[in-house]
């Protein structure tokens, strides 16, 4: 925890200088408690963006491939990332995420399963809806505006831009009545998610002054 602590207040103290980070919707974010929150993915720097929304420690799953290497696995596993087979229904990863949620800490779960390019959010996995569901835990959508136009995937060195965190009001799951967590709820609130997420997207992306204003309006432009 210490450690989280120490390297968050150096990257961030440093990021926010150089790419001038704004956050919007910090008030959405609980104090106490756990919640899940659900970020848009454009970049790999969108793990220490969203971090700027708390002082907590969040438990973000990273893919397989971060711990393949000793000061990756060293790195991450201190950080207190959840290693998580991507493409697969990794049921390892799954427990540790609930027991993480269990223990008191918040979760990090990137919806759309890795990075994607473009204004729209959309093909969401239901994994976050899943968990939140099963644990009556609420989401908490967040846009990150900025962070294709510094690291695109496949990018090595980073590029100047600013950089805007929208946090959306926190989705409650539906209330569970039996011990079964039914396939329609999970749709329906990944549905949610989906329309929350891109309100926020669009807003931070609309905060850099890098895309349309609306979602139906980027749509005609993907």
């Amino acid at each position: 925890m210490t450690f989280y602590r120490i390297a968050r207040a150096i990257v961030l103290s440093i990021m926010k200088v150089i790419f001038r980070v704004r956050v919007i919707g910090r008030e959405h974010v609980p104090r106490e408690g756990v919640y899940i929150v659900a970020p848009s993915h454009r970049s790999i720097l969108d793990v220490p963006f969203t971090a700027f929304i708390t002082k907590r420690r969040i438990r973000f799953m990273a893919k397989e491939e971060l711990f393949h290497n000793a000061i990756g696995r060293w790195l991450f596993t201190k950080l207190g990332a959840i290693k998580v087979v991507r493409e697969t229904t990794d049921r390892r990863a799954l427990r540790a995420s609930q027991q993480a949620l269990e223990d008191g800490e918040p979760l990090a779960i990137f919806p759309e399963g890795t990075r994607r390019t473009g204004p729209v959010i959309e093909d969401l996995y239901d994994g976050v809806a899943y968990l939140a569901i099963k644990l009556a835990v609420p989401v908490i959508p967040v846009g990150v505006g900025g962070s294709e136009q510094i690291l695109p995937s496949g990018k090595v060195f980073p590029r100047m831009h600013k950089v805007a965190v929208v946090v959306g009001p926190p989705i409650t799951p539906p209330p569970r009545h039996d011990t079964v967590t039914k396939r329609s709820e999970i749709a329906a609130l990944t549905e949610r998610l989906t329309r929350d997420l891109q309100a926020v997207f669009d807003d931070a992306m609309a905060r850099v002054e890098t895309a349309p204003a609306s979602a139906a309006e980027r749509r005609e432009h993907v």
